[in-house]
């Protein structure tokens, strides 16, 4: 959202390199869409068992940027994105840290239904583009989507995820979604920066 507006705002033309903790990733703007490249993908786990409260549920797991469990469910209307999501998230397994969780449809068209429960956040989110990510690398690891793959999030928008799958890796993973300016706000000349 900060690359629209800065692009509506005549500061960045509608190509750009962002710092963030995990390195300079390129994004690209284009009308009221964003394009952001996604740290390499690391750590796949695909389909292993995982005991949450008494039952056994296959899960699976990446890294992108933040670590993500990908579960497959039939209807993401009626999964149980707070209680399993909150159990989950706290698990030994992913201490001490913890994961986030999604909640994944497939759907007739190719695309997937996601919801997620999101650590920090402590509750379900309508959007959240790394576990959408998440989700696509995992689908397309085990056979069932090829790139791009659109994303339907809980909040209603569509996200679109792009990569290259060499093998068992991926590279050139990119994150496409609508961008809107939902505040702006104004600096005083005495603000300084460290």
């Amino acid at each position: 959202m900060e690359a629209r507006l800065a692009h509506l705002k005549g500061i960045a033309g509608p190509r750009l390199s962002l710092e963030t903790q995990t390195g300079v990733i390129q994004a690209e703007v284009t009308g009221g869409r964003v394009k952001l490249e996604m740290p390499r993908p690391s750590t796949v786990e695909l389909d292993y068992p995982l005991k949450v409260g008494g039952e056994t549920m296959t899960v699976s797991s990446v890294t992108v940027g933040v670590p993500h469990v990908v579960i497959w469910v039939k209807d993401v209307d009626t999964a149980a994105v707070f209680k399993a999501g909150r159990t989950i998230r706290h698990h030994a397994h992913y201490a001490p840290a913890g994961t986030n969780v999604n909640f994944v449809q497939p759907l007739e068209d190719g695309a997937l239904a996601i919801r997620t429960y999101e650590r920090g956040v402590e509750d379900e989110t309508l959007a959240c583009g790394t576990g959408s990510v998440a989700a696509a690398l995992i689908a397309s690891a085990t056979g069932m989507v090829k790139s791009p793959v659109v994303l339907n999030t809980r909040g209603g928008e569509l996200l679109k995820i792009y990569f290259d799958k060499h093998g068992d890796e991926f590279r050139e993973v990119f994150l496409e979604g609508e961008a809107r300016v939902i505040y702006e706000g104004k600096l005083w000349e005495e603000a300084t920066f460290e």
